[in-house]
């Protein structure tokens, strides 16, 4: 029996529906030092490296103290490698260490340390948005797209956001891809996790068909079929 939309919505947020930020032990708020670290986190996931190593790193880092852009400045360049290794972010440890403190140097110059000052100023425009996020050393277009990503969890009016990468999960699964026909299968506060799993499903095949296996056993309501 072919799983429906709703089992697939599902199974996609009990199997892999947990946001980065939540990985990463980020409770993101619309605040200055957590919207900071989903900064630093998609920096680090930004680069050719495995989401786990990348959300490690980010563990380490902000453990050793660096979750403001003064306290991340003020680390030296040799701590900051340290503490990337640690979380086995090895591969590119000195360029990021370079990278994120020239990157909270510019934060702190350029939006007193406060990203909420760069979504004022670029209000809800996601062009906007992204184009200021990508100033930032290390964040590029897929960067800017990560944080968008998870920002919109307490960035709410930027919902419904999805990015191509949501679309190539959804696509995975049967689901549609747009950000508005997600937004129809799910609350503004599961959607932030929709998209995680969907990024998640877009990234591994193996766990694209766990969920579609477990979809396939869930009812409607996402209960197991009796069989």
């Amino acid at each position: 029996m072919a799983a429906d939309r709703d089992a697939v919505v599902t199974a996609v947020l009990d199997t892999c529906g947990q946001t980065y930020a939540d990985q990463a032990g980020i409770r993101l708020a619309d605040k200055p030092s957590p919207l900071y670290q989903m900064l630093v986190l998609a920096t680090l996931l930004s680069a050719r490296i495995t989401a786990d190593i990348a959300v490690a790193a980010a563990r380490e880092l902000f453990a050793a103290g660096y979750r403001t852009p003064a306290k991340m400045a003020a680390a030296s360049w040799q701590d900051r490698v340290d503490a990337l290794g640690r979380g086995h972010y090895r591969r590119y440890d000195e360029r990021t260490s370079t990278m994120l403190g020239d990157g909270a140097e510019l934060l702190s110059d350029r939006w007193r340390g406060d990203l909420r000052r760069l979504h004022t100023g670029a209000g809800d425009d996601v062009p906007k948005l992204r184009g200021l996020l990508t100033e930032f050393p290390g964040v590029g277009e897929v960067g800017a797209a990560i944080f968008l990503r998870e920002a919109q969890a307490v960035w709410r009016r930027l919902q419904p956001f999805a990015d191509d990468r949501v679309a190539e999960g959804a696509s995975r699964l049967g689901l549609p891809g747009s950000g508005r026909a997600l937004a129809e299968l799910v609350s503004a506060a599961e959607l932030p996790r929709l998209v995680a799993g969907l990024v998640r499903v877009a990234l591994d095949k193996q766990l694209a068909a766990a969920v579609r296996k477990a979809a396939d056993y869930a009812g409607p309501s996402g209960q197991p079929l009796a069989r």
